[in-house]
């Protein structure tokens, strides 16, 4: 993927397309605002007269043709655009030297080595603005010893703190808070970032050049402490050497601070990072100079052991009361100062919360997110292939079933890290154990990624599946004996990190498939500072499989025969946003947006078309509020159904939605977000409502309501039914250490009620103590039970 605007832009895969343009000629907003009003009088226009012969004959293309045209020929992005990176580390300099006395971590800043330390200060607004200096000052001070990199920082703000969570990895983006990203290598592929909020609340994560999205999926061992005073606050980290990937004689590192202040809802840099980026974004570092090269890290080897004990109430199959102990661990080995290796034996999943159930109208499997940390770490080098809804590489196709439903892991190793300063390399190896019909498996992948130019990318994966099934079995299922999938992509992007392009050509191997096993993908993209505009077009056989991976619509649903036919696909995807940031309003961002989807046959027959176009308000005291407007027009190839009485014939329909949606101030005792979409859904009437309610005593307290009812009204003969999900939330921070989460879902689509409940006491750094109580009822008949469990889980983190 190319960056956080690349993989999050099929979220939605409907929605129209619209182009605003900036002319070379225009020297502020007004004029960029005043200037799109006659261009876009002029579109039409130029669309009617362009020849007939020269549109393909697609429904829905020329226009979206016409509005590329007007893009390429018209938009100018130097004007967007003005930070010079060539130098930018010469601008933000920051000198560190070596401490000579004793550093203690406690957050008051009072060794004479702090006194004497590099000062970086007068940082800029992130967010809403990028273009002048923060008002609140905030001072950074570096020094190191040989074990440690300390960061010491005074942060001038006014109590009360705004800290909504005392949960490890809690977002300073929610919390008033500090952040520090490394980019050791200074080569902008990938790095680290280590963030603690005003109640010293940890969140640490990898980083990579071209994704700019934090999962805090990476976890370390490091060090903070955090003072709070009526008129600032300080922030004291020690950050292990051992603990993250350097070259030893690289003495200019790439870094950044972030500071967030949500009471004003903004969000400061000491390096300049434009407000259209993320502020993690490694290619607007500033230069860590260091005094001497930095110490060899050393030895990094951790074992994380464990045990559990369960107790499972199975009534579904009668089972009565069954429980059993178990055991395994988790080994990290620094092979290198960058090169790391990950092993597990028998790892073990019941901490993981469950999954955030949805409610599906469309016709195709649901991408659920990895929620596993084994598999995250470092992922990707492995998933960020492909584009939604086709990726070779999913990790859920690991130790979980299609419903779910967990496979014991046997063992597995994961070797990731940089060989060199511009070649990355990923290797895994991972074997499951038989299960009931489900026969033993082994998931292998290997990657490697090598930089190009100042922040682009070659690469190239090879995934093999391999199920030990006998003779008969592969008789019977010969496609199920083996998957393999290979591919290469290219990604360009230019130093600003304001253009993207890239290609991807990948292929399926299965017995006895020759053909019509290809994906290929392409597409490109620009953003600046007000503008942003996507393009992606795939293709997609009717026979590239992927044992390893998801392909979100190539499956189709006979409602009729219950049964799947496969159906390969071509489909264009555009998204364009235009945003505008006024200073004295009482909004801080506002904008129109607006997507198109177009899906074709193989045989290049038309199969759906949705556009979709929203104009969002973002305001100063953190609340939003969009409207939307969505026109779909689908070729329907099999009957499809949404209630239990007659499917819905194959047939063409088009129908259009209007949506609104409001959210209220997050920072708020009590927050709330409402919404509301109604129009038509094929040949019925639809409407669907979404609520939420959210109460918190920051930072002990969070309490949270959602509710979704979809209506759907067919004509008589195809029926009429409404869903409901339900899903309240409470957790409870006893201290930085000790948490409780209650999880409630209630799906009458998915016929599921389901109760989880996690204890968690952090009793050592990194060592866990889990308590899960887990619970699944049916909606229908009202709250009968299927499954209750009750699991413990002790890992201790044992650095060697």
């Amino acid at each position: 993927m190319q960056r956080k605007r690349k993989k999050n832009c099929l979220k939605k895969i409907y929605g129209p397309s619209f182009i605003f343009t900036c002319n070379n000629r225009l020297n502020n907003i007004g004029d960029f605002q005043k200037n799109n009003q006659v261009i876009l009088k002029i579109i039409p226009q130029f669309c009617d007269r362009m020849p007939k012969s020269t549109i393909p004959r697609l429904p829905g293309l020329p226009i979206i043709l016409c509005w590329f045209i007007l893009l390429l020929f018209s938009f100018n992005p130097s004007y967007c655009q003005t930070i010079d990176l060539a130098t930018y580390q010469s601008q933000y300099q920051l000198h560190i030297h070596k401490a000579e006395s004793l550093i203690k971590i406690d957050g008051s800043l009072d060794e004479p080595d702090w006194v004497k330390a590099d000062t970086a200060t007068d940082f800029w607004m992130k967010f809403p603005s990028d273009d002048i200096k923060a008002k609140n000052k905030t001072i950074v001070r570096l020094t190191y010893d040989d074990n440690f990199l300390y960061v010491g920082a005074i942060i001038n703000d006014s109590a009360p703190y705004i800290g909504q969570s005392l949960k490890r990895d809690s977002r300073i983006r929610e919390n008033d808070g500090f952040g520090v990203v490394l980019d050791p290598v200074n080569k902008k592929t990938n790095g680290f970032y280590f963030s603690v909020t005003a109640y010293n609340v940890q969140a640490d994560d990898q980083l990579t050049g071209n994704n700019g999205d934090l999962n805090f999926s990476w976890d370390n061992k490091w060090y903070s402490q955090v003072q709070r005073f009526k008129d600032h606050y300080t922030v004291e980290m020690a950050i292990p050497f051992k603990s993250i990937r350097y070259e030893k004689d690289n003495t200019i590192w790439g870094i950044n601070f972030i500071r967030s202040e949500l009471k004003k809802n903004e969000f400061h840099s000491w390096a300049r990072v434009p407000v259209n980026f993320p502020g993690v974004d490694l290619g607007y570092t500033g230069g860590l100079y260091w005094d001497a090269p930095p110490p060899k890290p050393g030895s990094n080897m951790v074992a994380i052991p464990y045990v559990t004990g369960s107790v499972l109430q199975d009534k579904l199959d009668g089972t009565g009361i069954t429980g059993k102990l178990n055991a395994g661990f988790d080994a990290k080995i620094a092979l290198s100062s960058a090169l790391n290796l990950d092993l597990t034996t028998n790892p073990d999943f019941s901490q993981v919360e469950v999954d955030k159930q949805v409610t599906n109208l469309s016709r195709f499997n649901i991408f659920f997110p990895e929620r596993r940390t084994f598999f995250l770490e470092n992922d990707d080098l492995f998933s960020n292939y492909g584009i939604p809804p086709v990726r070779p590489f999913y990790s859920r196709t690991i130790g979980l079933g299609s419903d779910g439903q967990s496979i014991p892991i046997v063992a597995g190793a994961r070797l990731t890290g940089n060989l060199n300063k511009t070649l990355r390399v990923g290797a895994m190896s991972m074997q499951t154990g038989k299960k009931e019909d489900v026969a033993s498996q082994n998931y292998s992948a290997f990657n490697l990624t090598q930089q190009l130019f100042s922040r682009s990318t070659i690469k190239a994966y090879f995934l093999n599946h391999e199920t030990f099934q006998n003779e008969e079995q592969d008789k019977a299922d010969p496609l199920s004996k083996y998957g393999r999938n290979a591919g290469a992509e290219f990604n360009y992007v230019n130093k600003k990190g304001t253009w993207n392009a890239y290609a991807g050509y990948h292929q399926s191997f299965k017995e006895g498939i020759n053909n019509k096993n290809l994906f290929l993908n392409g597409g490109t993209g620009f953003e600046s500072r007000n503008f942003s505009s996507f393009i992606d077009f795939t293709q997609v056989g009717e026979n590239y499989y992927t044992d390893m991976g998801f392909v979100g619509r190539i499956e189709n649903y006979d409602a009729i025969r219950d049964t799947s036919i496969r159906v390969g696909f071509h489909q264009f995807f555009n998204s364009t946003e235009l945003k505008f940031y006024p200073k004295k309003s009482i909004l801080n961002r506002h904008g129109p947006s607006i997507e198109s989807f177009l899906a074709f046959n193989p045989d290049g027959s038309f199969n759906e078309r949705n556009h979709t176009l929203a104009y969002e308000f973002g305001f100063r005291n953190t609340s939003q509020l969009q409207f939307s407007f969505n026109n779909q027009h689908v070729q329907l190839l099999y009957p499809l159904s949404f209630t239990d009485s007659t499917p819905l014939p194959a047939a063409r329909y088009d129908f259009n939605q209007y949506g609104f949606e409001y959210k209220t101030d997050v920072r708020a005792m009590f927050s709330a977000a409402a919404g509301i979409l109604a129009g038509q859904f094929y040949n019925g009437d639809y409407q669907q409502y979404t609520a939420g309610i959210t109460y918190r005593k920051q930072p002990w307290l969070t309490v949270e309501m959602k509710a979704e009812i979809n209506r759907l009204r067919f004509p008589s003969v195809y029926g009429s039914t409404n869903l409901f999900l339900l899903s309240p939330r409470v957790e409870i921070n006893f201290a930085n250490n000790l948490f409780w989460t209650t999880f409630i879902q209630y799906n009458t689509q998915q016929n599921n009620f389901n109760i989880n409940s996690r204890f968690q006491w952090r009793y050592k750094p990194m060592s866990d103590l889990f308590l899960v109580y887990t619970d699944n009822y049916f909606t229908t008949p009202f709250l009968q039970s299927k499954t209750r469990s009750f699991v413990f889980k002790l890992n201790y983190w044992l650095n060697l």
